[in-house]
């Protein structure tokens, strides 16, 4: 990949998440002000829960698929690519219909023995029926990205977002018009929709790629030597997402009970907890959108220059991408840290906000870096140290919930984040240096 095709790539990726991102930024104003910090809550609860099943069907079927078709194509084995993609969406596909079903007939069970909420158990429901359509379109962006075709997942990216945004509002009017509780069914309600129209869109892109190829993706060559090579990829790929998941929810399950232990209220804890996660969190990953959009470039460009030998261009792909995320960071670190609080007042009326934001700024170069580092390490096929090093993370997350939390509330967690991301950046780096 040339560094013009790389630069044009992330170009696309950027504008489209920027953009996709300030629409969700005041979705989330918008939500905040219509289901308040509860309900913002009650509706983050069910994020891990959406996490880990991407994790078990999708998220390293998604990596696989990038990876060994950007290798392919890099030698020119198109229908090899074109072979390794289908294989692994199908599987994927298989496994997350059958994790919806089991959702669906036992989210009461998820609702009132996991998440200790019974509220989410229509947003589990309605949660089910996401997945497979996710899958669809996730797996349809992983090759495009192997093509080093950006056009595609931003114009899903977006189109998704819009769908979301606008689906929510008219469900949001329709509650209204019929006199009924503004609950975060409307926002489940909006999700659906958005993966919906992403699906859709993305099968017609992709049935215009296989026509224009003359491709059928009923006559795969070697279908158990590709499913060996995606396992082979994939399996440690889910293994480390799964786990890293897990641990997730767990803290993101613990958080509300330590809250309490400290001495809020059930009511108050979950509202401290949506102002963290639906307020602060978002508008501090908001810059995000560049390394993201960089990372995802990133990861096929180096797997194809390893394929073809090139590892003085990859440390210097290395070297120029940290640099660039360090300088974002800095200068995202101190604009919030100056203006955090006025902003958390302005745009969510919540000084807490403003607290939370100018906190969390200190994060900003080590979460950027870490992301692009994440992505170099999973090109060069090393998920096994990713999950050694976010399980190591995350480990350091759940002891300040434990142990801090209770003692001086949740600026314990906003430490233990400070330190996990600082823990994450240094082992990224000892790895890659070495």
């Amino acid at each position: 990949m040339s560094k013009q095709h790389f630069l044009k790539g992330t170009l696309i990726l950027t504008c489209a998440g920027l953009l996709t991102r300030l629409i969700g930024f005041f979705y989330r104003i918008f939500l905040s002000h219509t289901i308040g910090a509860q309900g913002l809550g009650i509706y983050q609860l069910l994020m891990p829960m959406q996490m880990l099943v991407l994790a078990v069907t999708t998220t390293g079927m998604q990596t696989a698929i990038s990876r060994l078709a950007a290798s392919s194509l890099a030698l020119g084995k198109e229908k090899e690519a074109r072979d390794s993609f289908a294989t692994g969406t199908a599987l994927a596909l298989f496994l997350s219909i059958t994790t919806s079903i089991l959702i669906y007939r036992h989210a009461d069970f998820f609702a009132a023995e996991i998440l200790k909420e019974p509220r989410t158990l229509p947003l589990i429901r309605l949660l089910a029926f996401s997945f497979p359509l996710s899958t669809i379109h996730t797996c349809i962006n992983s090759f495009s990205f192997a093509q080093q075709k950006t056009g595609v997942p931003s114009f899903i990216q977006l189109l998704e977002q819009l769908i979301r945004v606008g689906a929510t509002y008219l469900i949001y009017l329709i509650f209204l018009s019929e006199s009924r509780e503004i609950t975060p069914v409307i926002a489940l309600g909006g999700t659906l929709a958005g993966e919906c129209a992403a699906t859709l869109a993305a099968l017609f892109c992709i049935g215009k790629n296989f026509q224009i190829h003359h491709y059928t993706p009923f006559h795969i060559s070697h279908p158990v030597r590709e499913l060996k090579k995606l396992l082979e990829l994939s399996v440690p790929l889910t293994v480390n997402r799964v786990l890293l998941t897990l641990l997730s929810s767990i803290e993101v399950i613990l958080i509300p009970q330590r809250l309490q232990a400290y001495g809020h209220s059930p009511q108050e804890a979950l509202g401290i907890y949506g102002v963290f996660t639906g307020m602060a969190l978002p508008l501090i990953l908001f810059p995000s959108t560049i390394t993201n959009s960089a990372s995802v470039m990133l990861m096929p460009n180096i797997a194809e220059l390893q394929a073809l030998g090139y590892s003085k261009r990859i440390r210097r792909v290395t070297s120029q991408a940290s640099r660039f995320c360090l300088l974002l960071g800095t200068l995202c670190c101190a604009f919030f840290f100056l203006f955090g609080k006025p902003i958390g007042t302005l745009l969510f009326k919540s000084p807490t906000a403003g607290t939370y934001i100018r906190t969390l700024s200190f994060i900003c170069p080590f979460l950027y870096l870490n992301t692009t580092l994440s992505s170099i390490l999973n090109g060069l096929g090393k998920p096994g140290t990713c999950l050694l090093h976010n399980a190591a993370s995350l480990c350091i997350r759940i002891t300040f919930v434990l142990t801090l939390i209770p003692r001086i509330g949740i600026r314990g967690y906003l430490y233990g984040i400070l330190l996990s991301e600082c823990t994450l950046s240094a082992l990224h780096l000892h790895t890659l240096l070495h």
